[in-house]
């Protein structure tokens, strides 16, 4: 997709991860990797970005690790892409064309839109999976 790097694709799975957890419950960052199928250290840096910005909360300790700060309904795309990616709402292209000019910035608030989606579709996207995953024998 463009403009959607690798960083927010394991951004959204580290996050679906801890979205199955219960609400006291937390991952360590090792087995947040392996769930989210995340390079640790990579995965390291991103969820440090999302804490900063209060999508994440983390807890030291033996029994610490990282949880959502927030539930998937008050999370939406964009607060991750926004996080993570460098100016992917901001920069249209440039032109002094009045009508090209008014095309991007309606494509830009098409794709604003779109982008606003809350998290909490990722439900409905994991129930139609389990659906798929279903064999009759």
């Amino acid at each position: 997709m463009i403009g959607i790097s690798s960083k927010t694709t394991y951004a959204l799975s580290a996050i679906y991860q801890l979205s199955l957890l219960d609400v006291e419950s937390r991952l360590n960052i090792k087995s947040l990797a392996l769930k989210a199928d995340a390079p640790e250290k990579f995965l390291s840096q991103i969820l440090l970005e999302l804490k900063k910005v209060h999508i994440l909360k983390s807890t030291k300790g033996a029994n610490g690790g990282y949880a959502l700060a927030k539930s998937l309904e008050e999370i939406s795309l964009k607060d991750i892409i926004s996080t993570l990616e460098t100016n992917a709402f901001e920069e249209l292209p440039q032109t002094n064309h009045p009508a090209l000019q008014l095309f991007w910035e309606a494509k830009q608030e098409a794709l604003l839109s779109l982008f606003s989606t809350s998290l909490a579709e990722l439900k409905i996207h994991q129930e139609k999976a389990n659906q798929s995953f279903t064999y009759m024998i």
